[in-house]
């Protein structure tokens, strides 16, 4: 049976399919990306519990007062990393809008660092904070903070006998835009290579590391493809021996739109310090 289809609905009909298949494969990129933040949120609350846990004990099975004192002490801080676990968690899970929004690219950096923290002091990674922008980002904002967790983990994995991170957004009046910046003082990319970093499947590490992330190559194909969607740009600049640079170039919240509901300010939503005095 011969088909009554002519080539151009054919090629129309396949153009269609791609399309679908790539919302899917972004999607479920998305998903891989959550899987890693459910890990590390869980790694972080459990490593919580266990201080509390322990400190708890220890004060009652001591009953001077100085000991007691040093065990609640203890217990509050891991209370308060508690909170600040929780307030970044729920940042990202009220940023679950498909639509671009004004986003301070600062808080928005605060909020993943909580996140990997402990990850990076375990691995001797030091982060320096360089927030220069005053203005804010036009941008989907969940879908940037797993393209920085996602540069931040790769930061990580470059110095493996620890380093240092720095963090910058800047203002850019020549290109219209909001630049955010991850620089690493690791091994580097070699020149050759770097035309491929942004290659779907393409990875320079030969697998997942001892947490379980990375090697699959579709990290930053990913993070390419989620920056572009939005409007803005990612551009890579690297040394041997010297590090890694990646920036991203987020457009500019306009006027209007920071006036806008949007625009507003969300209010925090971790645990209250009228909830935490009981």
């Amino acid at each position: 049976m011969t088909s009554t289809e002519t080539p151009g609905a054919e090629i129309h009909d396949l153009q269609k399919e791609i399309a679908q298949l790539r919302c899917d494969l972004q999607a479920a990129q998305q998903m891989t990306a959550l899987g890693e933040l459910v890990s590390t949120t869980t790694h972080e609350f459990n490593n919580v519990l266990t201080t509390i846990l322990n400190y708890a004990k220890l004060g009652l099975r001591h009953t001077d007062d100085a000991t007691r004192t040093r065990s609640l002490e203890k217990i509050l801080a891991a209370a308060q990393r508690a909170e600040k676990l929780t307030s970044s968690v729920l940042g990202l899970a009220r940023n679950r809008s498909a639509d671009p929004a004004p986003t301070d690219l600062g808080a928005l950096c605060d909020e993943t660092l909580v996140l990997l923290e402990r990850e990076l002091q375990k691995y001797r990674v030091g982060v320096e904070r360089q927030y220069e922008a005053r203005g804010k980002a036009m941008v989907v904002g969940n879908q940037v903070q797993q393209v920085l967790m996602n540069l931040l983990t790769n930061a990580r994995q470059a110095m493996p006998s620890g380093g240092q991170v720095i963090i910058r957004t800047a203002d850019n009046a020549q290109t219209g835009t909001v630049d955010l910046s991850v620089r690493d003082t690791g091994a580097g990319i070699a020149m050759d290579l770097l035309p491929r970093i942004f290659d779907r499947g393409y990875s320079t590490k030969s697998g997942p590391d001892e947490t379980g992330k990375g090697g699959a190559g579709l990290g930053l194909s990913a993070c390419r493809e989620m920056i572009e969607a939005q409007g803005g740009k990612i551009r890579v600049e690297s040394a041997v021996g010297r590090g890694t640079q990646f920036t991203l170039r987020l457009p500019t919240a306009s006027a209007a739109a920071l006036a806008g509901p949007t625009g507003q300010p969300i209010a925090q939503l971790g645990v209250s310090a009228t909830a935490s005095a009981i």
